[in-house]
């Protein structure tokens, strides 16, 4: 617990403006309810109200997310993340069902999480429409890499309710097409450069924002293959945490922990590259 309390303070210390706990990419189903309450907790007291807290609240079953959405309210958190059901390939009708469930059972807001590569089935356009009428539905964190999604989407949506890219391949180009951010994977490795990344986008540096990507994209591309085991490995090599995972996940095999090495290597030390790249970045250096 106590390095997971050092990245929360590490994410905070690049001016993030939330903190992820127990995102369904990681390892949270392999969680107990009382560790999940544990990472959330431990997140809420490092936070001490400087950043909001997000909780992985999702699962297949309806009643367990509910469940789980509860419990992150008792331990603190300021919002849920809240993922289609996976394996059970509801239909859209479920979707909205499984949702509207949710949001009659907590105070909390809710932010959607549409992931088809895990669920097998998505959220259509019409569904997370008709769900953001309500109140409680805040936000989407997008992951079809579809970078048209919003731009399509914004027309239809109520003001406020935000936009965000859960893949970090095609992040940038999600929020030059109109998203408001990210919830990121490689954050968690680089959280400076990504906040570098997306100042820039929001100040019209885009430029700037593309070098920046682009420093990043082999990184990027080695923890997609296999996350979330080489984002632990990653963290290993910058004296973060243990490599450890749980089954059915396994550690990197070794050509992988070779590629995910070269790649920290491009970008250098975390820290200095991270202030090096921040000072190009304000002065349009290239």
């Amino acid at each position: 617990m106590a390095a997971f309390a050092t990245l929360c303070d590490r994410q905070i210390d690049a001016d993030v403006s939330a903190i992820v706990v127990g995102e369904t990419t990681g390892e949270a189903s392999t969680l107990t309810p009382v560790e999940q309450d544990k990472l959330v907790r431990t997140a809420v007291e490092v936070s001490h109200r400087r950043v909001r807290v997000i909780a992985g609240a999702g699962s297949n079953s309806t009643s367990q997310a509910i469940e789980l959405t509860r419990r992150a309210e008792r331990a603190g958190a300021d919002a849920v993340l809240s993922v289609v059901p996976y394996y059970n390939k509801p239909m859209q009708a479920g979707i909205c069902a499984h949702f509207q469930a949710i949001a009659g059972a907590t105070a909390l807001p809710i932010i959607l999480h549409d992931i088809p590569s895990r669920t097998i089935r998505e959220m259509s356009d019409d569904t997370l429409v008709r769900l953001a009428e309500a109140r409680p539905f805040i936000g989407l964190r997008d992951a079809t890499g579809d970078i048209t999604r919003a731009m399509r989407l914004q027309p239809r949506l109520p003001p406020g309710f935000r936009l965000l890219s859960g893949d970090d391949a095609t992040a940038l180009a999600f929020i030059v097409n109109g998203g408001d951010g990210s919830i990121s994977t490689i954050s968690n490795v680089a959280p400076a450069l990504c906040s570098a990344i997306f100042s820039n986008c929001g100040q019209g540096q885009l430029q700037s924002a593309r070098y920046l990507q682009s420093r990043l994209a082999p990184l990027t591309a080695a923890l997609a293959r296999e996350n979330p085991a080489a984002v632990k490995y990653a963290l290993c090599l910058l004296g973060f945490m243990s490599p450890h995972t749980r089954l059915p996940i396994v550690e990197l095999a070794d050509s992988a922990k070779a590629e995910v090495a070269r790649a920290i290597a491009e970008i250098g030390d975390e820290d200095l590259a991270c202030r090096c790249e921040i000072q190009r970045s304000r002065t349009g250096l290239k």
